[in-house]
């Protein structure tokens, strides 16, 4: 899929501890992101994260293009992850959905107005990032999203 850029300060905080050794702070740092996205219940076999000075590298098998692109923002709206190597194998390969970073002031219907002309057409971006954001009111600056292209 390639790589995507993130804002670094945003997004969920994970748990690492404070050891000194910056190689196995970025080995649990990798872990602890991986964690987090079997937690959310997304479908890739064999997941393998590594993290090293703000790059996270994911590795794994997904089902979907869809899924892929879960697996990527669950992975980059992480705090401390500036980019997301995507190396995920897609069985079923299709057409990549767009990404928008949330700007202060942004709403989902704001920017389903802004993608598809229409307000009220929110709920296919708020599908289309579950099981991430778990409420269509609850977005935040620096958050990217999942913007599926309508039928």
């Amino acid at each position: 899929m390639g790589l995507f850029d993130f804002w670094k300060d945003s997004g969920k905080e994970v748990e690492v501890g404070e050891e000194v050794d910056v190689e196995l702070q970025n080995q649990m740092r990798g872990n602890a992101i991986a964690r987090t996205v079997i937690g959310l219940g997304l479908e890739v076999e064999d997941l393998r994260v590594t993290y090293s000075d703000g790059i996270a590298t994911v590795n794994g098998t997904v089902p979907s293009q869809s899924e892929a692109e879960k697996v990527v923002l669950a992975v980059g709206n992480t705090k401390g992850v500036a980019q997301v190597d995507s190396r995920l194998t897609v069985v079923t390969p299709a057409p990549e959905a767009s990404m928008y970073t949330v700007q202060s002031g942004d709403s989902l219907s704001k920017i389903a107005k802004s993608y598809y002309g229409d307000p009220m057409k929110y709920p296919a971006i708020f599908e289309a990032n579950q099981p991430m954001l778990t409420d269509p009111d609850k977005i935040y600056p620096g958050q990217v999203l999942r913007i599926p292209v309508l039928d």
